[in-house]
């Protein structure tokens, strides 16, 4: 079954696979606020573990928000999950009610056993670099885009890589969406680099995720249509807001934004923000969340799994029939 909340609405989510569990960590809001705009602000990271991706037992929630004065006293949104040396590391995007939640920031939670968090006292721990990275002006973008940070270590060299949903600062308005990029030798000291995409398709590359499947790199990210640049949008013949996905024979690529394909799309979002995880048998499988249906509006579950196929090319399908 989706993973539904009687109570809460779900959507963006990460996992972090323990043993023979996969936890999943996901933003959650009451459903009691009617409005499904206003979860963003009233947010929190829930958590939940299964065996089969499919039944799942809910556990004790992992972050909130900090308290007044705080960078992240606003909200704490879409992260994601990594071990090393024994310990778990959850990197998060915050906001600050002083500045109305518009400037997004990174920071870092740890724990032992994947229950127990705790911030890192030198919060924030990335932040976007003007050097490379747009800032925040209301009059070209409606907030300070650095947030959803996925990160990997690279498999040679042990360095550790931050991919993020940021916006390069010169450019169209609706066409600076980049994949921001920060290093660190130990998940503590970050240094921001040049992004690792070239703006000119999106408006913004959101939730992020890099894996490698039969010798390629894929990175996903979403995005709706409306917030596809408009020279994207003059090219397709159709609208698609979903799950978006590059390809690269390394994990930094090249990747090439021009020839990113919607791998799970429709005209409303209708399965949003989806990630790449194995099930039990090592089988790619693909989750996103229940955005909108037709006649139902915002629904804020996560859909089952649904079996990814590689085909000869390379290129990725999804049977949504299962």
């Amino acid at each position: 079954m989706p993973l539904h909340l009687e109570d809460k609405w779900v959507w963006d989510f990460w996992f972090a696979q323990d043993g023979a569990d996969t936890h999943i960590f996901y933003l959650q809001a009451d459903r009691s606020l009617k409005d499904e705009h206003l979860r963003h602000w009233h947010v929190s990271i829930g958590h939940a573990a299964s065996a089969d991706l499919r039944r799942w037992t809910i556990l004790p929630d992992a972050l909130r928000p900090s308290g007044g004065g705080a960078w992240d006293d606003s909200t704490t949104w879409t992260g994601s999950i990594i071990r090393y040396a024994g310990l778990w590391y959850l990197f998060y995007t915050g906001t600050s009610r002083a500045e109305n939640g518009l400037v997004q920031r990174i920071g870092l939670a740890t724990s032992n056993d994947l229950i127990s968090w705790h911030k890192h006292s030198d919060n924030p721990l990335i932040t976007a670099d003007p050097t490379w990275y747009e800032q925040l002006d209301l009059n070209v973008w409606h907030d300070q885009a650095w947030r959803d940070p996925y990160v990997v270590q690279h498999p040679q060299t042990g360095e550790f890589h931050a991919f993020i949903t940021a916006r390069v600062k010169d450019g169209p308005a609706d066409a600076r969406g980049a994949i921001g990029h920060a290093t660190s030798p130990d998940l503590i000291r970050w240094e921001v680099q040049p992004p690792l995409t070239a703006p000119g398709e999106f408006g913004h590359m959101e939730v992020p995720q890099v894996v490698s499947i039969e010798g390629r790199w894929y990175l996903l990210f979403a995005c709706p249509y409306p917030m596809l640049a408009k020279a994207r949008q003059a090219r397709m013949d159709r609208r698609e807001s979903g799950t978006y996905y590059l390809a690269a024979d390394t994990m930094l690529g090249a990747y090439h934004p021009p020839d990113a394909v919607c791998l799970v799309g429709d005209e409303i979002g209708s399965l949003y923000s989806g990630k790449l995880i194995q099930d039990a048998a090592g089988a790619w499988q693909f989750m996103g969340f229940k955005d909108m249906v037709l006649g139902r509006g915002f629904v804020g579950d996560i859909d089952d799994p649904h079996p990814v196929r590689v085909l000869p090319d390379g290129r990725l399908e999804v049977d949504l029939s299962e």
